[in-house]
């Protein structure tokens, strides 16, 4: 079970539930393995088994919140937001003041747009924790479908003034000041949303259409160029971007943006008439005639896709056909001037298409081909959607938190990253290599990827392979290291420990036995707070029980410095040593240790992001951003989302 709960919590799905499978057959009248192998599974988006599992959970112990809120998870993710309230009202029973219970609830209520409920959700969240910002979201959004517009207002304001630095508030203020006609505002709020956070295609999307009002059209197709490198599939940005490229004579570029439109919606007769439109512009008279004809017999009234198929038809040599619908527009006019134009025709006339041009935008949802030529805007529905996706479950909930780039281990398996490409490299890891005692390569990397099934299978096989080496030969201290390394890659921290320590009895030189203790001790006490504090919300306050010695951080310390006594040019002995000294608070301690980490290798990014922060922490803020900015250009990403939190926008 402790074995499980590690995999668990290191995210080695896979591994955890084969360890939950074995506690459930020794013990299946215990809820704990069905409610963390629930965990697992909702991680692995089986929802269906995550349910199943709570369900065998609630079973044997109805009293634990979790499990209640899990289930409530697995229930939204599968739509049934009926089951999911029924959850979180009955979790709420148990524990009446946990926040994110009922930030869920009233999701899930909003969801059924049962607003009124939502509304008396937000209250009791709201009294509850009174600087909650989602709160003041969602209740902005409940106004705002309620049409409450200066109500919602209010509540983005507020949700701004207590968290500056949410880019879901002031892209929130935006949609208000986009309905209230207040471009310049709207464009300026989501300008500080997208410094904030670059990575949300609505907010470009949103600020083309600020722009687009302002008539910044060259503005408005940089936002929807943008918005499709993030979102490629994004049909507002294909479709708003060929509208603006055809108006600024863009045309074969036009005709790919209504191409992949087309393709997305094969019936979208507003994109096909556009594109007819544009083949005509570019000579494809063939291909115009074939899409105002898809058009026209959609909407056989529409007298513009006549019109335009007389001129295509007649350049294309077709002077009877042209004749035809010139026959049929002529037809038309006679109508309107006796009056004899049926009530039931859908769409309105040339006539009134005129009035129309007040308005420069249309719903997603409008199907008057009338408006064809109008940048389209997502329907009320859409609009605000995004602001409130984010359900929350204990493991799922993945705030963004400013973190340590973690530390560096010995093992075989890498996750691929499509920026960071460095090469970590040591001469003896090199060596032991090509030794040819390893099963497989052995990596030096803080980016460590959880095991698949087949993984898992093959190390417990190599553990067994590697126990009978052992008793043929139990001097080896690599026999003992290769075993301890299949025991961490399954987890087993214990045994792994144990073959360490082995390994240095039998030879207190071989530097890797005392980095890997390091790092496995320091991974035991990290899982180890967690799993207290977890507990005392699983148990309710009930004394969990104690499953492992704890480990102290001095003998982490101990093997570390070990480890630079005997290979003194292992940079990565450096580099974990700074990371303890940051967890333990001793800021000063972990800049020495980076600064030689990044003597050692002045390419070290994780060790330049880590320096940063900790000058950060300790509120040397340019020095911090200096180092940041550095890890940015080495290859991790997420160190320009952390300067954007340490620098202010410039006021424009």
């Amino acid at each position: 079970m402790t074995i499980a709960r590690n995999a668990l919590y290191f995210e080695d799905y896979v591994l955890s539930i084969q360890y939950f499978n074995q506690v459930i057959n020794a013990r299946p009248y215990l809820y704990e393995p069905y409610f963390f192998r629930a965990l697992a599974k909702i991680n692995l988006e089986d929802f269906q088994g995550a349910e199943a599992d709570c369900d065998a959970a609630i079973q044997r112990n109805p009293f634990v919140v979790g499990a209640y809120q899990i289930r409530g998870l697995a229930r939204v993710r599968q739509n049934n937001f009926d089951g999911a309230i029924e959850d979180y009202k009955q979790a709420l029973r148990y524990d009446p003041e946990n926040v994110t219970l009922w930030h869920n609830l009233t999701l899930s209520h909003m969801q059924k747009k049962d607003y009124e409920s939502a509304r008396s959700d937000l209250d009791s969240l709201m009294r509850i924790a009174p600087r909650y910002t989602r709160a003041y979201l969602m209740r902005g959004e409940v106004f705002m479908q309620q049409k409450d517009t200066m109500a919602a207002l209010g509540d983005f304001n507020k949700a701004i003034e207590l968290d500056k630095y949410d880019s879901d508030a002031w892209a929130a203020r935006a949609i208000v000041y986009l309905q209230q006609a207040k471009y310049a505002d709207a464009e300026a709020d989501l300008n500080q949303a997208i410094h904030l956070s670059t990575k949300n295609a609505g907010n470009f999307i949103n600020r083309a259409l600020a722009r687009f009002h302002q008539n910044n059209l060259r503005g408005a197709m940089s936002d929807y160029d943008l918005a499709l490198d993030i979102d490629p599939n994004n049909f507002i940005g294909h479709y708003n971007r060929g509208l603006l490229r055809a108006r600024v004579g863009d045309d074969n570029r036009a005709i790919e943006d209504f191409n992949f439109v087309i393709q997305m919606e094969p019936d979208n007769m507003m994109a096909i008439f556009n594109r007819g439109l544009l083949l005509a512009q570019t000579g494809d008279y063939k291909g115009a005639i074939a899409d105002y004809t898809a058009v026209i017999e959609e909407y056989p009234n529409f007298m513009t896709g006549y019109y335009y198929r007389a001129e295509a038809r007649r350049k294309a040599g077709d002077m009877k056909g042209a004749e035809e619908d010139e026959f049929k527009l002529m037809k038309s006019q006679l109508d309107k001037q006796n009056g004899a134009v049926s009530g039931n025709v859908a769409q309105r006339t040339e006539e009134k298409e005129e009035g129309e041009e007040e308005s420069k935008t249309r719903k997603k949802s409008d199907k008057n081909m009338n408006n064809y030529r109008k940048i389209v805007i997502a329907d009320d529905s859409e609009t605000t959607r995004q602001y409130t996706s984010d359900y929350r479950g204990r493991v799922q909930d993945k705030n963004v938190n400013i973190k340590l780039e973690p530390m560096f281990s010995l093992t075989y398996y890498e996750k691929l990253s499509d920026v960071k490409r460095a090469v970590n490299y040591h001469k003896f890891i090199d060596d032991m290599n090509h030794s040819g005692v390893l099963p497989k390569r052995l990596l030096i990397t803080n980016m460590e990827s959880p095991l698949t099934e087949e993984q898992v299978k093959f190390h417990f096989a190599l553990i067994d392979a590697h126990t009978s080496a052992i008793v043929a030969d139990d001097r080896s201290a690599v026999k003992r290291f290769v075993r301890a390394i299949d025991f961490y890659l399954v987890q087993d921290f214990s045994s792994a420990i144990a073959d360490l320590t082995e390994a240095i009895r039998l030879d207190d030189d071989f530097f890797p036995a005392y980095f890997m203790r390091a790092l496995i001790r320091c991974k035991q006490l990290e899982y180890q707070r967690a799993e207290q504090s977890e507990d005392a919300e699983l148990d309710a306050g009930k004394e969990a029980a104690k499953t492992a010695a704890v480990v102290d951080y001095n003998a982490v310390r101990a093997d570390l410095n070990k480890v630079i006594e005997l290979a003194p040019d292992f940079v990565y002995a450096y580099y974990n040593r700074a990371n303890v000294s940051a967890m333990l608070k001793d800021y000063r301690a972990a800049v020495d240790d980076y600064d030689k980490a990044i003597e050692l290798n002045p390419d070290l990014a994780d060790a330049y992001y880590n320096r940063g922060l900790t000058h950060v922490f300790l509120g040397n803020n340019k020095l911090g951003i200096s180092d940041l900015s550095k890890a940015g250009e080495l290859g991790i990403v997420s160190a320009y989302n952390v300067i954007k939190r340490f620098t202010e926008q410039p006021a424009e």
